[in-house]
């Protein structure tokens, strides 16, 4: 029979040999595993930029350049990147040093799972990028597109990008154009897959007025070798906007709206309110509200309104026009046609002139032409209107100025005994003309005021600020002149009346109105010679907006 203690002893040296076989064993996968670590270390940096690189350029086709790329690998792997150039693909010289990349990159990170760094493409959820610039190219660069292909495969796929200190500049083709730059402050982009538009979330502050913007749409895909036909869309906030921060305005405005086109050609539709809009010049408080429609160039930065419809305090206007950007003065030049019907002339007067309550009240139909230059002066210094306009039945709030026109009318329907009364039904003034509002103050080549018994033809001018009243013409009544008057009056006035009693009017005199707003003067005017200008000497009426 076999010894047992000599089986035990045979076992008990098959398992100590077995153990330091695995022990060796362990020790070979350990080394293995610290040599491939040591592998992954060395080489993942490479492996990275030469993703990084062949994946932008396969995308944009474009040479790409990529200054530092620095790969470490704690809790999967981490990668910072900074000068990243992209010169897209409608660049012919390219390869030239110190053009304009396409895109430019300050600094960029990300960090993925170790186990990323093996599949293709390589899974990246979110990279955050730090300092970035597009540069779209002006129009006419598409002229000298330049082939270029780089064989290759799209390397990494990622999901999301965060951007910080954001920008796109849209250069112009117009050497008088400064370039078209939006600064955004906070920037979100979502991949929705392959060859489809990014989602984006941007917060940016609106310069001029100042005011935060928040929109949330889709970009893209981008167009390589046409940049500027990329298509965008999205939904728009804009909200306290102070208009303070133009000189000469007030107010608190926010607007919301939609756009939708592309980068050389975005359509915007909208829309505003600003509950205490004022002009400095007046400083009322009234409430705006507009709807517009509007066409953004890309290509010099001009924007078309095509319609705006807007309400001011219970007056609507209508009007369209474009915003010009400028070069060398600070600003934009704003010219618009605008007009006014079934609108309320106290509410135009609230915004425009200080004293109240406003000089007259009534309906008025207006059409014009409205200039704001750009600058810093204050807006009413810049402001720039030529027009006609049409008060059919206006009265006015300055009770001794309407008790003037009151005792006008009596007089020159020959009825003096009625002067000093007011009259069953208030005596109410048709007033049109054209008019001309330049640093100030309001000119008016031609005014025609007719009252019952009285037309009267004038020119003169008008400052807002209600210190300037000047107006001289002449004065057609229906009475003789010894009918406007009493008694002997009368008798000795009769021998005269044949000198005023012409062109088919009972009396025609010269007169003026001078003073102020608050305190006007009447009398006669035989000393001004002036003719004052008829219908057919009145500036051309602008075309009505409907």
């Amino acid at each position: 029979m076999p010894d047992p203690s000599r089986a035990t002893i045979a076992r008990q040296k098959r398992r100590r040999s077995g153990v330091w076989w695995l022990v060796g064993v362990v020790c070979v996968l350990a080394i293995a595993l610290g040599i491939t670590i040591r592998l992954i270390f060395a080489r993942a940096e490479p492996i990275l930029r030469q993703r990084v690189i062949e994946t932008l350029s396969v995308r944009f086709k474009s040479k790409v350049e990529l200054a530092e790329l620095h790969v470490w690998i704690a809790d999967g792997i981490h990668a910072e990147g900074k000068g990243l150039k992209i010169y897209g693909a409608n660049d012919p010289n390219r390869w030239e040093p110190g053009i304009q990349p396409l895109i430019a990159i300050g600094e960029f990170h990300f960090q993925t799972g170790l186990r990323n760094l093996f599949l293709q493409p390589m899974r990246v959820d979110t990279v955050f990028v730090r300092g970035f610039t597009m540069n779209i190219p002006p129009k006419n660069d598409r002229k000298q597109i330049a082939s270029f292909r780089q064989r290759g495969k799209i390397r990494i796929a990622v999901d999301k990008y965060i951007f910080s200190d954001a920008q796109i500049v849209i250069n112009t083709e117009k050497p008088n154009k400064p370039p078209l730059e939006f600064d955004v402050r906070d920037l979100q982009l979502t991949s929705t897959g392959q060859g489809r538009p990014l989602r984006f979330a941007a917060k940016l502050v609106n310069p001029r007025p100042v005011g935060h913007i928040d929109s949330k749409g889709f970009f893209g895909p981008l167009i390589e070798h046409s940049p500027r036909d990329t298509a965008v869309s999205g939904d728009y906030k804009f909200t306290d906007a102070d208009l303070g921060t133009i000189r000469g305005l007030g107010g608190i405005l926010s607007s919301e709206g939609h756009y939708s086109g592309k980068l050389s050609r975005i359509e915007v539709k909208g829309e505003t309110d600003t509950p205490d809009f004022r002009i400095a010049v007046s400083g009322h408080r009234v409430p705006l509200h507009t709807e517009f429609q509007a066409m953004v160039d890309g290509t010099d930065g001009d924007t078309y309104l095509e319609l705006v419809r807007a309400k001011l305090r219970h007056s609507p206007i209508v009007a369209k026009g474009k915003i010009i950007r400028t070069k060398n003065v600070q600003g934009h030049e704003i010219e618009l046609e605008v007009a006014l019907n079934q609108a309320r002339i106290e509410d135009l007067l609230t915004v425009g002139v200080r004293t109240q309550p406003p000089i007259m009240a009534g309906e008025i139909e207006l059409n014009c032409r409205l200039s704001l230059l750009p600058g810093e002066p204050d807006i009413a210094d810049r402001l720039q209107l030529a027009g006609n306009f049409h008060v059919p039945s206006g009265s006015f709030d300055n009770a001794k100025l309407q008790r003037r026109i009151d005792d006008l009318s009596f007089k020159s329907r020959g009825e003096p005994k009625l002067v000093g009364t007011t009259p069953d039904i208030p005596v109410t003034s048709d007033l049109q003309g054209s008019f001309k509002l330049k640093d100030g103050i309001l000119s008016f080549s031609s005014l025609q005021f007719r009252i019952p018994g009285t037309h009267a033809n004038m020119t003169g001018q008008y400052s807002l600020d209600g210190k300037v009243f000047d107006f001289h013409g002449i004065l057609k009544m229906e009475a003789k002149l010894s009918e406007m008057t009493n008694g002997w009056k009368s008798i000795l006035l009769k021998p005269i009346d044949p000198f005023f009693h012409k062109n088919g009017a009972g009396t025609e005199v010269p007169f003026k109105v001078t003073g102020t707003r608050s305190e006007p003067h009447f009398g006669l005017d035989f000393h001004h010679h002036e003719t004052p200008k008829t219908d057919s000497d009145a500036i051309t009426q602008p075309q009505l907006v409907h």
